[in-house]
């Protein structure tokens, strides 16, 4: 292992071994533990894509809210589970199928097309210039945080996200979009890892084996994420668990994680020292 890998493996607190049930457990309990310190907080939401890392979530959600109504013996404590389509989504029977498996409290759907048009529309006329469709790609993923942030002052809610550690080491998500939330259940996790915690929950197996997406730009739909990345999520998971993997995906993945430096971190203050290293 180089020191690199090494130094990243700590950075993102990855393991090279899991036991799925007892990370279920971590994550559900940290969920409980946020609501119970925080009593004003009544409820969870998050978006629900169809997609192996929101199914996760969301069903981690739903336990945590069933188990502490349970013990409350109440019903005051929600998960929303928020469908967040622009238009029309292309694998909208996954979505389906995954709020049917985690059987949320409430769904709420928001098309989010006409709020992401309107807001191209008027950046373009302002500047004379047209937004790249990957620049469009990145308005969706920041109106669907808007919209989740929307949902939780309305249902007293935090805001969960779906970023684990094969998302985190590559900077993968969209800074202040689904990179924004309150509680993110399954950092620490590799992509398998996550699997491997679906597969013991007995969940649909279509929605845990389908090419991860993030299914953002027109132009490129369901374009997979190791398109997008020039790397598979096998290489960046045997990476972050320790293993040995071939130099030239190596340095991708470093490469990655170099340039994305700056999403990990919050706002640079005059205090801060990290980003000049």
């Amino acid at each position: 292992m180089t020191s690199k890998q090494k130094e990243i493996i700590q950075f993102l607190h990855t393991k090279p071994i899991i036991d799925p049930h007892g990370e279920f457990r971590k994550s559900v309990d940290f969920l409980k533990e946020y609501l119970k310190k925080y009593s004003f907080i009544k409820s969870y939401i998050l978006g629900v894509s169809g997609g192996q890392d929101s199914t996760l979530c969301g069903y981690m959600a739903q336990t945590a809210i069933n188990e502490l109504n349970a013990e409350k013996g109440t019903n005051e404590l929600q998960f929303v589970a928020v469908r967040l389509p622009y238009g029309v989504q292309f694998d909208e029977q996954d979505c389906q199928d995954a709020i049917n498996w985690i059987k949320p409290n409430r769904t709420v759907t928001v098309n989010i097309k006409q709020a992401v048009d309107a807001s191209v529309a008027a950046v373009e006329e302002a500047t004379g210039k047209q937004l790249t469709d990957f620049l469009k790609g990145n308005v969706k993923a920041r109106e669907r945080m808007k919209v989740q942030y929307d949902l939780a002052g309305l249902f007293q809610g935090a805001v969960l996200g779906t970023d684990h550690a094969a998302e985190a080491v590559t900077g993968f998500f969209t800074k202040h979009g689904d990179g924004a939330c309150d509680l993110a259940p399954l950092y620490r996790l590799t992509k398998r890892q996550g699997r491997a915690i679906l597969q013991m929950l007995d969940c649909p197996e279509h929605l845990y084996t389908k090419k991860p997406t993030a299914d953002l730009e027109d132009n490129k739909p369901q374009l997979p994420d190791e398109v997008a990345l020039g790397v598979t999520y096998d290489n960046i998971d045997d990476y972050l668990e320790g293993k040995e993997v071939e130099p030239e995906a190596a340095a991708k993945i470093e490469g990655w994680y170099n340039k994305t430096e700056h999403k990990r971190y919050g706002p640079i203050t005059v205090l801060d020292d990290w980003w000049k290293e």
